[in-house]
């Protein structure tokens, strides 16, 4: 069983990591060949690109012109403690015990516009870069088609060696770089719903905390059948049977 999130655009590479482990990621030369499309655009082209600030856009302009392998301790960080979004917050991976941080580099895969596919430990350095931004790579129109034969082929790889079955906690947005027709295995998409009104909907900003909770559930626990996440019970959600159908399995609270 593998479990895939999002990354956030939020980035935390001041406070320091709580393990020295690391790992490099699987797709560095093809990041260097979007950063080097990215080191192309200017501060306007940016904004345009990715919808920010002039602010924003400065800040990862200099990002852009910094990048540069080789990765080390000393000029990245390790990818699981570097995001710092909803989605994190909810995970608080820098709790995690050595052998639940050991279960997640086996277990958990992080989606990225500019690296692909990350495992915990990946040493990144600073980026902003959504999957889906229209910049066109290496003839390809978009990330999408940059990225999606690459990443099927290589959860495919994973999932294979892993029981085949996706545990699928990323955003639409992210989730589209995967070609599911092609890919070799059960995905279950989580969902988590809050009573608002007498009526359970999907809340943006407690569904990103609640997809962070279960990874945090899955890892403390160890969790390697799927079955066992029905019993996913933090931050007051339980599982909904008569919401849930097939492969989609709704999780409910009452606030």
């Amino acid at each position: 069983m593998i479990a895939i999130i999002s990354p956030a655009k939020s980035l935390d590479f001041e406070s320091q990591p709580p393990t020295q482990k690391y790992s490099q990621p699987a797709f560095l030369n093809e990041a260097g060949r979007i950063n080097h499309q990215l080191k192309q655009l200017t501060e306007k082209d940016l904004i345009k690109l990715m919808g920010i600030s002039a602010k924003l856009a400065t800040l990862n302009l200099e990002r852009n012109q910094s990048w540069s392998p080789p990765f080390s301790p000393e000029n990245a960080k390790q990818a699981i403690y570097a995001f710092n979004g909803d989605v994190y917050e909810g995970m608080q991976a820098e709790n995690f015990s050595p052998d639940q941080i050991d279960f997640a580099q086996d277990h958990l895969r992080i989606l990225s516009g500019l690296y692909g596919l990350l495992n915990p430990l990946d040493l990144i350095q600073p980026y902003r870069l959504e999957m889906g931004s229209k910049m066109a790579v290496d003839g390809q129109k978009d990330l999408y088609q940059f990225w999606k034969p690459t990443l099927t082929n290589e959860l495919n790889k994973q999932l294979a060696a892993a029981g085949g079955v996706l545990i699928n906690l990323a955003s639409a947005e992210y989730f589209k770089a995967i070609d599911t027709k092609k890919l070799k295995g059960t995905i279950i998409t989580p969902e988590f719903k809050d009573n608002k009104e007498g009526k359970y909907k999907i809340i943006s900003f407690y569904a990103k905390k609640a997809r962070g909770l279960m990874c945090r559930f899955i890892i403390e626990n160890k969790i390697t059948e799927p079955e066992n996440l029905k019993a996913f019970d933090l931050g007051g959600y339980y599982f909904n049977n008569d919401l849930s159908s097939g492969n989609k399995w709704v999780f409910t609270r009452d606030l």
